[in-house]
């Protein structure tokens, strides 16, 4: 006998996501800021040039500007993106709201002609750790339940895993935390509605909570998470992922067993063999 496949729940509802990026303040996009010097400046280190870049976003405002050449794709869960006609793709702090993110690579893999560059950058990590543990205390205490408020963030291992899945060649993952401090909690929430990073999610609570609820989440805030002059602290983890689509000409890795010196001689360091 055989079963139907079903398709597995939503994480992004992807209306609610559309209606927070419609609000956003231009002034409150600092990440974007960020990312978007660091996927330059990591660029200018490649020795290549690139013809024909794209470039997934859903905040096309801030990054068409600093990629002016680039064919700007929306981040649906079907790109725009025809196989092999870039040489390079930069998916643009959009892939933490993905429903399928190893769709999202396998979809930018196939848009990259021989030897192309793929660039991402991302939330994740350790992002809003502060914020998701007070609200969750809180909601869990003056409510008695819990309901889905922050989006869960890939963990870099998690991530650079996702490169490998894709098949991208030389596959490399790295982070990097930006620590910040706001006045108060109700400071920070404000800044994320601004950014267009409110809540999202699928199973999000639709009615309204109550407000006993996060006042008591902005008194453990300031207890936990004190920062300087009475403000708390928030992190973010800006999650970088590169690779490239497989060429003949590439380097390739080694065969296992095939160096001719030993680590321990570079090292001018004694080698203990393990025990059986």
């Amino acid at each position: 006998m055989t079963f139907p496949m079903s398709n597995p729940p939503a994480l992004t509802d992807r209306e609610a996501l559309l209606r927070n990026r419609a609000r956003v303040h231009q002034g409150a996009l600092f990440l974007h800021d960020l990312a978007a010097a660091e996927v330059k400046d990591r660029l200018s280190l490649v020795n290549k040039t690139f013809t024909n870049p794209a470039l997934v976003t859903g905040n096309q405002e801030v990054w068409q500007g600093r990629f002016d050449t680039a064919t700007v794709i929306e981040d649906c869960e079907t790109l725009s993106l025809n196989p092999g006609a870039h040489d390079l793709v930069i998916h643009a702090m959009s892939l933490h709201w993905a429903n399928d993110p190893v769709g999202q690579l396998i979809q930018c893999r196939r848009a990259l002609s021989p030897d192309g560059l793929f660039l991402a950058v991302s939330l994740g990590g350790q992002t809003l750790h502060e914020l998701r543990a007070c609200l969750a205390q809180a909601e869990t205490e003056i409510c008695g339940g819990l309901s889905p408020r922050v989006a869960p963030m890939a963990e870099l291992r998690d991530m650079g895993g996702l490169l490998q899945r894709a098949g991208f060649a030389l596959p490399v993952a790295d982070s990097q935390p930006i620590n910040t401090e706001y006045r108060d909690i109700w400071h920070l929430m404000r800044d994320l509605r601004h950014m267009g990073e409110g809540n999202a999610l699928a199973a999000r609570q639709r009615k309204a909570s109550s407000k006993k609820m996060f006042e008591h989440a902005a008194e453990l805030y300031d207890s936990y998470f004190p920062g300087a002059d009475g403000k708390v602290t928030a992190t973010f983890d800006l999650i970088f992922l590169s690779g490239w689509a497989p060429a003949e000409d590439q380097p390739q890795p080694l065969r296992p067993g095939s160096a001719q010196h030993r680590l321990a001689d570079a090292l001018a360091t004694i080698e203990t063999p393990l025990k059986d």
